[in-house]
C-alpha cells in the first residue's frame, strides 16, 4: 500500500508525528480519527486542511472517522485562543453538529468497499459520565505539573484573560475521546493541527497508562499565504463550505485570487491533482503569469469538491457576468453576491416595471441625469442584465428583473450598478 507520510510530506500537509515508529505501522491499513468542533454550523475553508488529510489516509486504505465535537463544543477548545469563547447551548451545538456532519459527507467516501469513512459524536460516549465518575476514572491519570507546561496554557495564564477551568478540562475530554475510539473502533492514530500537539500527545499517554498500547499522533501544519495570513480567511470574514454563508461564486473568487507565490503550494495542498501535474502548472506560472492558469485550476478543483459541478458551474457563470456573459441562470441571491461590492439602490416597483431603462438608470444613480442616460444609451454603451440597450425608447419589462428583485446595470465594460426592487 502507499506511504501515506510520504504523500502528506510531498505535499505540505505534515508537520510532527509522536514516534518514527509510526512509519512501520502504517505499512498495514489501520483506523485513524480528526475532530471538528461544532462552533458554527459549516466547516470553513482553514478546515480542508484536515480534510484532504483523512481523504489521503483513505485514499491510500485506512479507514477514517471523523468526530463531530457534539460533547467537547460544549466546552470550547482553549488551544490557540486568547481569550474564552462564548458558549454555547445544547441547541446550538446539536444544530452545528448536524451541519457538520452534512459537510464531511461530501469529501470522505462512506460506501468504500473495504474501508467505509464513519461519522461520530462525542456526546454518545462523554454524555454518560457523571462528574464524579469522570474525576475518577480519567483525572486521575493527568498530571498538573504535565498540563500547566503546555504551551497554550501558560500562554492563557500569562494573559489578562486567564484561563478558566471549563477549558482547563478540554484536553481531558479529547484524550478521551481517543480512548474511546481506541477501544471501540481499533482507533490508532488521530491527526490534528499543529496547535493540538497537547491535545493529541494527552491522547496518547491516556491510551498508554490505561491499556498499556501505544497509539499516535500527527499534526498538520498551520496555513498561512505568504503575507502571514491565516488560511481561510477573506478580508477578516471566514469562508465557509456552506453555500448559504459563503456563495459558490465568492468561494470560487477565494481561491482565484491566491497569490503567486501561494498557489503551487496550495495546489499540493487542497487538490488531488498529481505532483507532475502541479509541476506543469508552475511551469505556466512561469511562462505566463498572467493567464493565470494555476489559479484557476486551483478555484475549479476545490469549488467543484465543495460545491459539485453544478456549484462550479455557476461559479464560473458568475465570474463570466463580471466580463459581459449571460446572467441567465442565476439567482437574484446570487447576484446579490456577485455585485455584493459594487454600487446598489432600491427602487419601487412602480419606478422600474415598465419604466423607460434611462430612467431607471437616473434614478438609480448609474447616470447623473436623464439627459446622461441618453448620450449613453445613444453610444451603446447602457446595458441592462448584460444585454446593450438598443433605443432611448427602452423598457425595463417584468421578466428584466431577476425573481422579480434584481437587475444589474452597466455602464461600458466594467461599471456596474444593482438595481433592488422593493414592493
Amino acid at each position: 500500500m502507499e506511504n501515506v507520510l510520504e504523500i502528506l510530506r510531498a505535499r505540505g500537509l505534515f508537520e510532527d508525528c509522536t514516534s518514527p515508529d509510526l512509519e512501520k505501522v502504517l505499512q498495514q491499513p489501520g483506523v485513524v480519527y480528526a475532530g471538528f468542533d461544532p462552533s458554527s454550523d459549516s466547516l470553513q475553508a482553514g478546515n480542508f486542511v484536515t480534510i484532504m488529510t483523512l481523504a489521503h489516509f483513505q485514499r491510500c486504505g485506512h479507514r477514517v472517522i471523523a468526530l463531530a465535537g457534539g460533547a467537547t463544543g460544549m466546552i470550547g477548545d482553549p488551544s490557540g485562543k486568547s481569550s474564552e469563547r462564548s458558549l454555547l447551548t445544547r441547541e446550538q451545538v446539536e444544530h452545528n453538529t448536524e451541519g457538520i456532519r452534512e459537510n464531511l459527507s461530501r469529501f470522505l467516501d462512506f460506501d468504500h468497499p473495504t474501508a467505509p469513512a464513519v461519522i461520530v459524536n462525542n456526546s454518545d460516549w462523554l454524555g454518560e459520565f457523571s462528574f464524579l465518575d469522570f474525576l475518577r476514572d480519567v483525572g486521575k491519570h493527568f498530571r498538573m505539573g504535565a498540563m500547566l507546561g503546555r504551551d497554550s496554557v501558560r500562554t492563557r495564564l500569562a494573559s489578562e484573560s486567564g484561563m478558566s477551568f471549563t477549558e482547563f478540562s478540554y484536553a481531558l475530554l479529547q484524550a478521551y475521546d481517543f480512548l474511546h475510539l481506541h477501544d471501540a473502533e481499533g482507533c490508532l492514530l488521530q491527526v490534528g493541527g499543529s496547535d493540538q500537539w497537547g491535545n493529541i500527545t494527552a491522547g496518547t499517554d491516556l491510551v498508554r497508562k490505561l491499556r498499556g498500547q501505544e497509539v499516535y499522533g500527527v499534526t498538520t501544519p498551520l496555513v498561512c499565504d505568504s503575507a502571514g495570513q491565516k488560511f481561510g480567511k477573506s478580508e477578516g470574514n471566514a469562508v465557509y463550505l456552506d453555500a448559504r454563508k459563503t456563495s459558490p461564486y465568492s468561494f470560487y473568487q477565494f481561491f482565484y485570487r491566491t497569490t503567486d507565490a501561494d498557489v503551487i503550494r496550495f495546489l499540493k495542498i487542497f487538490t488531488f491533482l498529481s505532483l507532475e501535474t502541479i509541476v506543469e502548472l508552475g511551469t505556466a506560472l512561469q511562462e505566463a503569469p498572467e493567464r493565470r492558469e494555476a489559479q484557476q485550476r486551483l478555484a475549479d478543483e476545490v469549488t467543484r469538491a465543495v460545491h459539485g459541478d453544478a456549484g462550479l458551474h455557476i461559479a464560473q457563470q458568475a465570474s463570466q457576468v463580471l466580463f459581459g456573459g449571460s446572467i441567465e441562470g442565476l439567482s437574484a441571491a446570487e447576484l446579490v453576491g456577485i455585485f455584493a461590492e459594487v454600487p446598489s439602490s432600491e427602487l419601487p416597483r412602480s419606478a422600474v416595471t415598465g419604466a423607460a431603462v434611462l430612467d431607471v438608470a437616473a434614478a438609480a444613480g448609474l447616470c447623473a441625469s436623464k439627459g446622461a442616460a441618453r448620450r449613453l444609451i445613444e453610444s451603446g454603451g447602457l446595458y441592462l442584465n448584460n444585454n446593450r440597450v438598443t433605443g432611448i425608447e427602452s423598457v425595463v419589462q417584468a421578466d428584466d428583473l431577476v425573481e422579480g428583485q434584481v437587475a444589474v446595470l452597466r455602464s461600458g465594460k466594467k461599471n456596474f450598478y444593482l438595481v433592488r426592487v422593493v414592493d
